[in-house]
């Protein structure tokens, strides 16, 4: 039996040797470089479409949706990037940057930026993909990686081993990075009003925060986009303005920010070579928990839009990582770094934002961190929820089945209040990395087939047409389901007017 004093011990070796695998060989050696090469070769192939064709983002999130089997209206386009933004836009936003900082110093802002840039291709071409081997739902369509793993390439068995890793990562490690982080910023709330917080303590905010979710996930995925949908954006124009008025506040010192962002980046600052290694696996690392380019999760949201080209989600879906890295996390990061909060011996610093903050605007400020904390966490919840409920249903799960997912994922929730910061984020690098591999691999040549819906959306709007795909327009493309000819479709409609 394992007595108290030794607990932690245990718990403090188990995160460095699990830590170590991740910065040593999975990160460093593995997935560094595949996920720059893949996103580097989708770049090249799609002809920069993250770049050529950012206005033509803004413009398709207008999408209206079609009506779903239920009758009632489908997830639509800004919806479904809602719901990926609820995942994208949490905890990586604000702990992860100031984690990524603490611990690769202000470069590692720097390689986050140049990552979201780079990778966008990535997120462009798993959406595009999520969408055309989407399926039939009763409220509209679900999809993702495993669906276009199995669909695209033929490997189902390569579909549900990254069904389960999704499984573990997103409802159970993710769920509990989020609450946890709740969980500790409410305890520096409430030890700045003198309140103790302790294991009641965060029992009573599990419980709490255990309530709230159930409220939602049992309303299914359009209780949960319509949530999504009334907190994002508020939550997010706050904290923008909140950084805004902070480096307005303190602009004299925004130059040298900037500078040892750049300075810091390529080790300028540095006395080895493998310091400037970590600044890049930091900035990397925290880059994809934050923006989930080439992660595979987002997908999951990406398929449950109602378009009418799969390429209008690809644009919806790399509009978001502009959004959470190069705004978002900026933010976090301009307040960690103007709160002279920057390096924190190496430590995992979750609090460095909130302390930041309270540094730069008075203790007040400590207590508007948390609130904001609290929305991007609880949404985050929310859509790792979603992304575990489409992907065990792609295991064939219903009913009772998917009625115990709910149980588990709640109890997730409540357990990682009660957890350890540094062993849940060590698990969460882990399994993500584990995640990002499988759907890398998966995408890297299927990428061909989004470069032809890409080929096919340009050439229809290059005739002054808005760009309606079906599936006769790449006849030879297997596996796909929907974006049903015309003529099928009014077949269809005379069969349901008969019956």
């Amino acid at each position: 039996m394992i007595s108290a004093d030794q607990a932690p011990t245990i718990d403090a070796r188990l995160t460095e040797m699990i830590g170590a695998f991740n910065d040593e060989v999975l990160w460093a050696w593995i997935l560094i470089p595949l996920l720059v090469g893949v996103s580097l070769y989708i770049t090249i192939k799609t002809g920069l479409v993250q770049f050529r064709m950012f206005p033509e983002m803004f413009r398709v999130l207008r999408s209206k949706p079609e009506i779903a089997p239920d009758g009632k209206k489908a997830v639509s386009s800004l919806q479904a990037f809602f719901i990926s933004a609820a995942a994208r836009i949490g905890t990586g936003n604000i702990i992860g940057v100031s984690i990524a900082i603490s611990l690769g110093g202000p470069g590692a802002v720097f390689w986050m930026w140049v990552m979201a840039l780079v990778v966008c291709a990535a997120s462009f071409v798993e959406a595009t993909l999520a969408q055309l081997y989407k399926v039939h739902d009763p409220a509209g369509y679900r999809g993702g990686p495993a669906y276009y793993i199995e669909r695209g390439l033929g490997q189902r068995w390569l579909a549900i081993m990254f069904a389960v890793v999704l499984l573990i990562t997103f409802p159970m490690v993710f769920n509990a990075v989020q609450s946890n982080t709740i969980t500790n910023t409410l305890a520096n709330s409430a030890g700045e009003l003198g309140f103790e917080s302790d294991l009641m303590f965060s029992a009573a905010i599990g419980v709490l925060l255990v309530t709230l979710t159930g409220l939602v996930i049992f309303g299914g995925v359009r209780r949960i986009a319509h949530t999504a949908q009334a907190l994002i954006p508020a939550f997010a124009s706050l904290y923008v303005v909140i950084g805004l008025i902070v480096m307005a506040m303190n602009w004299e010192l925004v130059p040298g920010m900037f500078m040892s962002i750049i300075e810091n980046a390529f080790g300028l600052g540095e006395f080895a070579a493998a310091a400037l290694g970590v600044v890049i696996i930091q900035g990397v690392r925290r880059g994809m928990f934050s923006n989930e380019a080439g992660l595979g999760s987002a997908p999951n949201a990406a398929a449950s839009a109602s378009v009418t080209h799969p390429v209008k989600q690809g644009l919806v879906q790399s509009l978001g990582v502009y959004l959470d890295t190069l705004v978002v996390c900026s933010v976090t990061a301009f307040i960690v770094l103007l709160g002279q909060q920057g390096i924190a011996d190496g430590a995992l610093e979750g609090d460095l934002t909130q302390m930041a903050l309270m540094s730069l605007l008075g203790p007040w400020a400590l207590h508007l961190m948390t609130l904001i904390i609290f929305l991007v966490a609880f949404t985050s919840v929310l859509g790792n929820y979603y992304y575990g409920e489409s992907n065990i249903e792609y295991l064939g799960a219903r009913g009772k089945v998917l009625f115990g997912y709910k149980v588990v994922f709640l109890v997730a929730t409540f357990l990682g209040c009660l957890g350890s910061i540094d062993l849940i984020w060590t698990l969460a690098d882990t399994t993500m990395g584990l995640m990002a591999l499988l759907n890398l691999i998966a995408i890297a040549p299927l990428t061909v087939v989004a470069c032809r819906l890409l080929k096919d959306y340009n050439e229809q709007r290059s005739q002054g047409i808005d760009p309606v795909f079906t599936r006769d327009r790449l006849p030879d493309v297997r596996g796909v389901e929907c974006w049903a000819p015309e003529e099928e479709m009014k077949v269809r409609d005379r069969e349901a007017t008969k019956t």
